[in-house]
């Protein structure tokens, strides 16, 4: 009932609920009240014949009934009063689903704190090498990332992939800046950069300039004529379109595009721009969880890889270099 954004609609629900049960005792009442018409003959009939011989008797209603119909009249009106049911009113035990959802996770959360403290006294480099740790890390992925990032936390167009080298990371690959994107997510915004660079001719000369800087195929001529035009981009890719991992860009340079490969997706996001969100965790997550899941993140270029196998890799959706500018690299 919380979702009404109209006083209206509470009310309306409430009037029905309330008259829909004194409705039902009404009729209780009515039909205990009720007289019919004996038959002059005595026979307590009400006169109702059905196929030839079936009479209809004139009895009362049975009374285990008659309770069973009062009791249920009045646990309705008890339930309205103690549990949510009239509109916007709560209850007296101001009950609720979302409640009673939290108080199982902080329960959830209560047994599993032995666990998560024995990791949380460790960094995150050295869990990042311990098998039990990436053990559950790789459970706390696949119930929270994978959802994005893949079962094998590979990504897909526009989902980073976090299993590649630092050069593909649009943030610095360390266990900070993985805990902190985890934590409170990360927004990677390209602003629409058509207008500076001109029409759609010369956005298809700075994509093909683009292209040729990380050995993809090109149009020669018109990647010649980009080469200036990439100047409005070189404020945050860099003159050699290195990226910036400070600002978030991508570097340019190398064979990893998250946003889609071609001077078409190219184009599209020098005309429009692009915002991608890797939403914070921090709400789902417990400072003990990221921190495993960080582990978990930090091990999957192999890097960190763990002293014994772990489980297949997989991370929590956040700690990659989220959402970027232009459109290339995670």
């Amino acid at each position: 009932m919380s979702d009404f954004t109209d006083g209206f609609w509470p009310l309306y629900v409430a009037i029905i609920s309330v008259v829909s049960i004194l409705a039902c005792g009404w009729l209780l009442w009515a039909a205990g009240k009720a007289k019919v018409n004996v038959q002059p003959a005595g026979d307590n009939t009400t006169g109702h014949v059905w196929d030839e011989n079936l009479r209809e008797l004139n009895n009362p209603l049975p009374l285990w009934w008659m309770w069973l119909f009062i009791i249920t009249v009045v646990f309705a009106l008890i339930y309205l009063v103690v549990f949510p049911g009239l509109g916007s009113f709560p209850g007296l035990l101001k009950w609720s689903t979302r409640g009673e959802h939290q108080q199982d996770v902080t329960r959830l959360r209560d047994q599993v704190a032995p666990i998560y403290a024995a990791f949380s006294a460790q960094p995150v480099e050295a869990l990042a090498r311990d098998p039990a740790a990436l053990a559950i890390g790789e459970r706390l992925f696949m119930n929270n990332c994978a959802q994005c990032h893949g079962s094998d936390a590979r990504g897909s167009k526009s989902y980073p992939n976090l299993t590649n080298g630092n050069s593909a990371w649009l943030g610095e690959r360390t266990a900070e800046h993985i805990v902190q994107t985890i934590t409170n997510g990360r927004t990677g915004m390209m602003p629409p950069m058509g207008a500076a660079v001109g029409g759609d001719p010369e956005i298809s000369e700075l994509a093909n300039y683009v292209l040729s800087l990380s050995g993809s195929p090109y149009n020669e001529v018109k990647a010649f004529s980009g080469k200036a035009r990439f100047a409005v981009c070189a404020a945050c890719h860099g003159v050699g379109g290195k990226g910036n991992k400070a600002l978030g860009a991508p570097n340019l340079t190398d064979d990893y595009w998250l946003h889609g490969w071609g001077e078409a997706a190219i184009a599209n996001i020098v005309k429009n721009g692009k915002t991608n969100v890797m939403p914070a965790q921090a709400p789902k997550l417990s400072a003990e969880q990221i921190h495993v899941v960080a582990a978990y993140v930090l091990s999957l270029s192999g890097n960190n890889a763990p002293a014994a196998p772990a489980a297949p890799a997989v991370s929590p959706g956040a700690a990659t270099p989220a959402a970027a500018p232009a459109s290339r690299t995670p």
